[in-house]
């Protein structure tokens, strides 16, 4: 009998053991117990999130795609004026990420930032569609009311996409346990694969919604979103039971605070005397030396840890290279308005009875995005291995630089077409009558679309994975919004260069280069004028990605 108790008692304690040894270390489920890893995470947990970003690309993009359509046709804004609201409110959603980066860091934590996030999205799709629905297709000049509710909700999903972009992927990410070597594995194809749904269901978007919204209805094209997104949110909630939660540091500091302290207590003490030994510094902190005073006592206020300032430092190093990108966010901006713009006057026939949206050929930059992706990992950079003789063959800051080359290519392509089809109107006099279709077919816009998408990867792609890979561990979040805040403040610059050029161009007896009447204006010029604009950013970022010190000490 005592023989069977020992027994039985040994084999609790093994399975224990067992149990102990399966345990996720750092990781939580959704009531605070200890996850084991075959009952969570991996793929179980990530499908569900893959889900939901999918969903919200789709409600996004079949929003943004043809905004400026819904802007310059029921809300009856002139082209200049559409395309700078499309510009500030793509600039807004870019930049909103580092409000929901640190909503999530400091108070909410990514789980429910999501879950908040897709209730504002939810009531904002909604409330697009009711405003849609109040303001009928063929009004010219809409109630001020009306208006200014369409804008509440369209800001309304700007900054739900500021909840989404910084907490899903990263909160994806965190289902996948670094120190296990499958795991590790399985979490770089979790990316692979994240970027290949997304760019489906962005096709998706582009193609089913736009077409809803230009033959059936404007409510029913934001309507359909807003269903998609609560289904999404369902699909997210059921997965709640696998998911791991990261365990918080013991310290508690709040990571953007400690960071914003080293500014503040170095510019308190930007006249103190450094003492001699403070010369010591690490060779990759020399650059921003005035920070290391934040290590100095003053006025007996806890002082930051050199650790701090390190930390300090390497965010500010990301300054130059972001500001060196920010035209070619500029260049980007016009896949969304000028260009759907001047689709939308030539001919879009595929047959004699249907006509694609102008919107739609958007769907090239994904659908590009899905094709060079596989071939840059299996043709380009085993190529660039070999020349370089190094394992990760094209550095990222070559990777982003050849984005930028990309982005004044496609600008001149651009400008080329506009040419074309300016003379092409010319031809047949078309020059007085805007409405009617310019015979060049909508195919003619397809290059410079797909010389955006490869853009795209090797520039927006390139840069997350730098400030990903070069700011300190628990700053990951921050990081990958400063990245989305690229685009953001592109979306903004876009928006002010557009209205200077409107107004610097226009006069009494002369049409402006974005004038409505699109047969008259010169969106050749204007397409390269952004052409030499990234020329100069290109030549400011070689001197700065020269001039970069890694964080890190490995060839990036």
């Amino acid at each position: 009998m005592a023989a069977s108790s020992a027994t039985a008692a040994e084999s609790d304690a093994m399975e224990a053991a067992a149990l102990v040894g399966d345990a996720v270390r750092g990781c939580v489920d959704f009531k605070g117990r200890r996850v084991l890893r075959f009952k969570s995470g991996c793929w179980r947990s990530a499908s569900f999130i893959i889900g939901v970003e999918m969903a919200e690309r789709f409600a996004y993009y079949g929003i943004s795609s043809n905004l400026v359509s819904y802007l310059t046709g029921p809300l009856g804004q002139s082209t200049a004026a559409a395309a700078a609201n499309v510009n500030a409110w793509a600039g807004t959603a870019s930049i909103s990420p580092l409000l929901g980066a640190f909503v999530a860091d400091s108070f909410l934590g990514r789980y429910w930032t999501i879950i908040v996030a897709s209730l504002l999205y939810i009531l904002g799709l909604g409330s697009l569609s009711v405003s849609a629905a109040l303001n009928p297709s063929d009004s010219s000049s809409p109630p001020l009311i009306h208006v200014i509710f369409f804008f509440f909700a369209l800001y309304l999903v700007a900054f739900a996409v500021g909840g989404h972009k910084p907490c899903l992927q990263a909160f994806g990410a965190d289902q996948f346990d670094d120190e296990n070597g499958k795991e590790l594995q399985s979490k770089s194809s979790f990316f692979n694969w994240w970027n290949f749904c997304l760019c489906i269901s962005v096709v998706l978007g582009l193609l089913v919604l736009t077409y809803i919204q230009d033959n059936l209805s404007w409510e029913l094209g934001f309507g359909i979103p807003c269903i998609v997104m609560c289904f999404a949110l369902f699909v997210f909630l059921l997965g709640i039971v696998t998911y791991r939660f990261q365990v918080k540091s013991d310290d508690g500091r709040n990571p953007f605070v400690r960071i914003t302290r080293v500014f503040v207590l170095a510019m308190k003490n930007q006249h103190a005397v450094a003492p001699v030994d403070m010369a010591a510094v690490e060779e990759e902190g020399a650059h921003f030396r005035f920070l290391d005073k934040a290590s100095l006592e003053h006025s007996g206020e806890e002082v930051c840890s050199m650790s701090d300032v390190e930390d300090a430092k390497s965010i500010l190093k990301l300054l130059p290279i972001c500001l060196a990108c920010l035209p070619f966010a500029i260049v980007y901006s016009q896949s969304t308005t000028l260009f759907t713009k001047q689709g939308a006057t030539m001919d879009r026939h595929i047959t004699s009875d249907f006509q694609i949206p102008a919107a739609a050929l958007q769907a090239f930059t994904p659908g590009s995005i899905i094709l060079f992706v596989p071939f840059y990992e299996h043709v380009l950079n085993p190529i660039a291995r070999a020349i370089s003789h190094k394992p990760i063959g094209i550095s990222l800051l070559q990777r982003i630089g050849t984005g930028l080359v990309l982005g004044i290519v496609c600008m001149v392509v651009a400008g080329f077409t506009a040419r074309r089809r300016l003379e092409i109107s010319l031809e047949h006099g078309l020059l007085d009558l805007p409405a009617e279709t310019v015979p060049m077919s909508i195919w003619w816009l397809a290059p410079q679309y797909l010389v955006m998408g490869v853009a795209d990867v090797l520039t927006f792609v390139g840069l997350q994975e730098f400030f990903y890979d070069q700011v300190p561990g628990e700053l990951k979040s921050m990081g990958l919004a400063l990245s989305f805040g690229v685009a953001g403040v592109g979306g903004f610059l876009s928006s002010f260069l557009v209205s200077v050029v409107d107004r610097a161009t226009s006069g009494h007896d002369r049409d402006s280069w974005l004038s409505d009447n699109l047969n008259r204006a010169h969106l050749d010029y204007f397409y390269w004028l952004l052409a030499g604009l990234n020329a100069l950013s290109v030549v400011l970022y070689i001197y700065f990605a020269k001039s970069y010190d890694y964080s890190k000490r490995i060839t990036v």
